[in-house]
């Protein structure tokens, strides 16, 4: 391959480097072409790419990104798979596509805010629920407490109107007491 078209070739890799929130490594040797188109489409809902690289020129555009521990995710046939949006979406529908095709690629690993991840830690993080998900638990979370202060709040304040009720009754009753003066 010519100089030029390297020296491209990284640069496209590193701006993919820099944009991107997750990095899956993984070995594309396993799939054939249809295979592998078909995974990449299955990850563009998630915004995230899909690309074969070539471990000294990856290396090369990781030094360049500023982010060299990238480096760690680039053994054997590698390919790269970049999440631009949603950290956990690439991880889900990358395993989720592999599980129902029934097919292997071995994940080398991940990255995420800087860090390297184990193939177990990327497999953990496309078991995270979606983004909308965990804000809704989250939001249940922090409205119970309040929900249960407004219940023992109004519960008090019924039973204290119950006591109110009960003892003008018992005072309006044909058996009571002429009232006590009121002292001024």
């Amino acid at each position: 391959m010519p100089a030029a078209k390297k020296v491209a070739l990284v640069a496209e890799i590193k701006q993919d480097m820099e944009r991107a929130e997750v990095v899956i490594g993984t070995d594309h040797s396993g799939l054939d072409v249809a295979a592998f188109q078909a995974l990449r489409g299955a990850l563009r809902p998630a915004d995230a790419r899909m690309r074969v690289v070539k471990n000294s020129l990856a290396r090369r555009a990781a030094g360049d990104a500023g982010r060299p521990e990238l480096a760690e995710l680039l053994r054997g046939p590698s390919t790269l798979t970049f999440g631009f949006g949603d950290p956990v979406a690439p991880a889900r529908l990358l395993l989720e596509h592999l599980r129902a095709a029934r097919r292997e690629l071995p994940i080398h690993g991940g990255w995420l805010e800087g860090r390297v991840l184990s193939a177990a830690e990327v497999a953990e993080l496309a078991r995270t629920p979606p983004r909308d998900e965990l804000i809704a638990q989250i939001a249940g979370k922090l409205q119970s407490p309040v929900r249960n202060l407004a219940g023992l709040l109004r519960a008090t304040l019924r039973e204290f109107s119950g006591l109110v009720e009960a003892r003008a009754n018992q005072l309006e009753g044909p058996d009571a007491a002429p009232a006590a003066p009121v002292p001024d």
